[in-house]
């Protein structure tokens, strides 16, 4: 299916544009050139509202309504940098959908990916974009976040797009040996953190400072 240029506004979102957000996060230590082309390839203004599409190649989070936010390419480009460290990923487990952007840089970056959303309308919205973009490497599910997907487990790496008060257990559990975990941790004040499982531990290491809605339960 080929993107309406009417529809999408690819006339103001230049190549050219999305070269200068790729020039941004490079000078803002973004180095891992996979990443950086997948975050070129990907047309990030068919993910937020047509109103605010000039912004769309902006480095900031814009709202994506439910209470939501598409996270900023910094954060996003951060995140999967951190999740491939440099290699190849094979299974990845995805939490937060929201408008499908950070899955879809995923589905560049790894052989098969499978995102939890919690809220309906976006799951739908997720999956018209995705279905858009071609990625048929992409599996999406309903459901509680903080409960992963334990019937695909375990997972090379798990990304979580939300702030959680503390790693939940049933996502550890469904890190496979030698997997990633990348996940904001904390409440007023939130701390990126990777997870490391190896044959005997879970070894954590707090990164960097950053801001997300809250990890919540249940469905809506």
């Amino acid at each position: 299916m080929a993107l309406n240029p009417a529809k999408h506004g690819i006339g103001m979102t230049s190549q050219r544009t999305r070269e200068r957000l790729i020039t941004r996060l490079r000078e803002e230590g973004i180095r891992d050139e996979v990443v950086l082309a997948a975050i070129l390839g990907i047309p990030r203004h068919i993910f937020v509202d047509e109103a605010i599409a000039s912004r769309a190649y902006e480095d900031t989070a814009l709202p994506i309504g439910y209470g939501q936010t598409i996270s900023q390419p910094y954060i996003v480009a951060r995140m999967t940098e951190i999740l491939r460290s440099g290699g190849p990923l094979g299974k990845v487990l995805e939490i937060g959908t929201g408008c499908g952007y950070q899955t879809a840089v995923l589905s560049k970056v790894a052989q098969e990916v499978y995102s939890v959303e919690r809220i309906s309308p976006l799951l739908m919205k997720a999956r018209s974009h995705l279905r858009e973009l071609r990625a048929r490497n992409v599996k999406l599910k309903y459901a509680d976040g903080a409960l992963g997907i334990p019937e695909m487990a375990p997972f090379d790496g798990i990304i979580v797009t939300a702030a959680a008060t503390h790693v939940p257990h049933d996502l550890l559990a469904q890190l496979a040996v030698g997997g990633r975990m990348v996940i904001p941790v904390g409440t007023h004040e939130q701390t990126l953190t990777l997870i490391e499982r190896t044959p005997e531990e879970f070894r954590q290491t707090k990164l960097e400072a950053v801001k997300f809605v809250p990890l919540l339960g249940g469905v809506s």
